[in-house]
């Protein structure tokens, strides 16, 4: 199937864009402060996915890094939505009667569009309450779609688990299982850290570690579907 080629092709890239991208903005901001003409925007030593001293927004909304983030974040949204197409196609190749590939499509495009949402009012100064509640609303239901429609589309290959085993390898097939489990663990374990007020550096820190396990998703789909040949 060329579809199974295209998927595979595509999801490698939407882990390399948002991960380079994301740390490219962080060594930007933490180590070359001369290309920012305002200081007050330099970051100093900080490894957030263990420290948290800052949010992937505040090393991604300043000028020069947001010439970086925002198209790379567009670029991925557009990946994201080809690659829920693509994956809708190869499902209902194996099963065209699958019952759940509505709810794969809309939390899977929803999760892009959000994305794009999120990317556009990134770095826009607006000093009311509501709307940066709107901003964090945002980002927050992005990663709930990116979750929700990995979990539905592990559970519909599961369904049919027998018929892919000449088309993928089944050990990381396991550990996107493994992946969305921990991603839903997670996320439920941090619900109260982030309701709650306070405890900032580790809201951060969970922050950065969690977008890179969801983007991980797509790196281990790469290696699980078999080359072609």
């Amino acid at each position: 199937m060329d579809k199974i080629a295209k998927v595979k092709s595509i999801s490698i890239w939407i882990f390399i864009i948002p991960f380079v991208a994301l740390n490219v903005c962080l060594i930007l901001i933490t180590q070359f402060h001369g290309l920012f003409p305002n200081q007050e925007h330099i970051i100093h030593g900080t490894i957030p996915y263990i420290d948290g001293q800052v949010s992937i927004s505040r090393t991604a909304r300043v000028f020069p890094t947001y010439l970086i983030f925002k198209p790379a974040m567009f670029l991925t949204s557009y990946l994201l939505i080809k690659y829920w197409l693509y994956t809708k196609e190869i499902i209902l190749f194996f099963n065209k009667n699958y019952k759940n590939i509505k709810y794969i499509l809309f939390f899977g495009i929803g999760s892009a569009i959000l994305l794009t949402l999120h990317s556009i009012f990134l770095g826009i100064k607006f000093d009311n309450d509501l709307y940066k509640l709107f901003r964090r609303v945002i980002m927050l239901a992005f990663i709930i779609f990116e979750v929700v429609a990995q979990a539905y589309l592990v559970i519909a290959y599961y369904s049919f688990k027998n018929d892919l085993l000449k088309f993928i390898n089944q050990k990381f097939l396991k550990m996107k299982l493994a992946l969305v489990v921990v991603l839903v663990l997670v996320a439920l374990i941090s619900i109260p850290i982030v309701v709650m007020p306070g405890s900032k550096f580790l809201k951060h820190a969970l922050e950065w570690d969690y977008f890179i396990g969801v983007i991980s998703f797509y790196l281990l789909t790469f290696f699980m579907w078999k080359n072609k040949n």
